[in-house]
């Protein structure tokens, strides 16, 4: 179920808006019972269906908009939708009332002409990489329920990889787009900051957090996210690009995730990139500077709740906040401008004097884990890995390595510029879909 064959069959007719998202519906009602039933956190299948009869008269009069007309989506619970409880998969917000007024991407997505079908499970609160923490449970693995499925965006990973639905909107603050896209083996897309809006969104970081896209490959999350209004997406030849191989540090990988990035880059210097070394020494700053604004500015946006209740939460998730009730004001301000500096400095470095338009490396350092697993110990191998390009603000897509069989390898590539060495005027997304692409293009048959 890929968004493309979607898009030519309700423009040719051979199905309608109507029909495609009765039968996402039933898609959806045969999860009852599942393992993957908590996957799905809240439905309305009377807006879907009357928001689908919309896309039909559209269509059939020949006011077709793009690949995401009358195609069903699901957004994480974290995102606000017009007549749906914002819940964040937390007991905290149980008797949140429906949400007044799509946050503002949804409302870019409704423009587009797509259908939320649902809202999906997330890490309570978007604070954790694993998917395990949760009011309804941990969330399982698409393709075997023992496993998690990554975070936070779980939910709507899992609905993509079962092919339930061809698209699914995510946020990622650290990982959570990225992360559960690489365990659970399709694409991943984390665009620059401030790409997608961010209000009607509920916050984790405001300084990092980002709204992405989970679909089944590269091809169909560039066509959705060209579909988006105010976008601007254009292709950029792998020949013209110049691409860093990350080394040193966490970047020098274990045999088997170093051989997954080798033949990547041997495919893309077949195409006519140019692929380099480069070393990011600033990597172990960033990874101390990340928990101390994310942990800062969420304790932030809960203390109120927190103080009153912390046994509302989830115990992992409690933990991380009361870990941040003493940290002074002046460790969040260096820490903040710090991270200005960053985005500055390190960016520019590696577009102007590395004449670099991409960087590829892994998404995650292991693959998926048992159910039973510490969600403690997988902060940092499910994190590390994302952590910089979320402090960096840059886009970054995970694609499946090819060849990466039932527990697959996501491979990372991050966009720093849209054309050649670092000085193209294309948006710095276009080259990294161009690479994933390519990427992705070498393990088809």
């Amino acid at each position: 179920m890929n968004l493309r064959d979607i898009a030519s069959a309700l423009t040719t007719g051979k199905t309608t808006p109507t029909e495609h998202v009765r039968s996402v519906l039933a898609e959806l009602d045969a999860l009852v019972g599942t393992p993957w039933e908590n996957t799905v956190a809240a439905r309305n299948d009377e807006a879907a269906l009357e928001a689908a009869a919309l896309a039909d008269e559209q269509i059939a009069a020949g006011n077709w908009i793009g690949p995401l007309h009358g195609v069903a989506v699901a957004v994480k619970d974290n995102i606000d939708v017009a007549g749906f409880p914002t819940r964040c998969g937390s007991a905290v917000l149980a008797d949140a009332p429906p949400a007044r007024r799509d946050a503002r991407v949804i409302e870019k997505l409704r423009e587009a002409g797509a259908v939320v079908v649902a809202k999906t499970h997330l890490h309570e609160f978007a604070y954790g990489p694993t998917g395990l923490i949760n009011a309804s449970g941990a969330a399982s693995h698409p393709h075997n329920p023992d496993l998690i499925s990554g975070g936070s965006s779980s939910g709507s990973a899992v609905l993509v990889a079962r092919s339930v639905v061809p698209v699914a909107l995510g946020t990622d603050t650290g990982c959570s787009v990225r992360t559960p896209a690489a365990l659970c083996g399709i694409v991943g897309f984390k665009p620059g900051f401030g790409a997608l809006p961010e209000q009607g969104v509920f916050p984790l970081s405001t300084t990092f957090d980002h709204v992405g896209l989970l679909a089944a490959d590269a091809l169909d999350a560039s066509l959705a996210w060209g579909a988006l209004p105010g976008i601007a997406h254009l292709r950029t030849p792998v020949s013209e690009l110049r691409i860093g191989r990350l080394r040193g540090g966490i970047w020098d990988l274990s045999p088997e995730f170093d051989e997954a990035v080798e033949t990547a880059c041997r495919t893309l210097a077949d195409l006519g990139a140019r692929v380099v070394d480069v070393e990011l020494p600033e990597t172990d700053e960033m990874l101390a500077l990340y928990p101390v604004v994310t942990g800062s500015e969420a304790y932030e946006t809960h203390r109120a709740w927190f103080e009153a209740d912390p046994d509302r939460y989830q115990s992992p998730t409690a933990a991380l906040l009361a870990a941040q009730r003493d940290r002074p004001a002046y460790e969040y301000i260096h820490a903040a401008r710090a991270v200005a500096r960053l985005r500055h400095d390190v960016v520019h470095r590696l577009r102007t004097v590395d004449k670099l338009d991409a960087l590829i490396t892994v998404t995650t350092g292991v693959r998926s884990a048992p159910l039973t697993s510490d969600p403690v110990e997988l902060r940092a191998p499910l994190l590390q890995m994302c952590i910089p390009f979320s402090v960096l603000g840059v886009p970054a897509v995970s694609v499946p390595a090819p060849d990466g069989g039932s527990s697959p390898v996501g491979l990372q590539i991050v966009g720093l510029t849209g054309g050649t060495h670092g000085h193209g005027s294309h948006p710095a997304e276009s080259a990294a879909f161009a690479v994933a692409m390519a990427v992705e293009a070498s393990g088809q048959p």
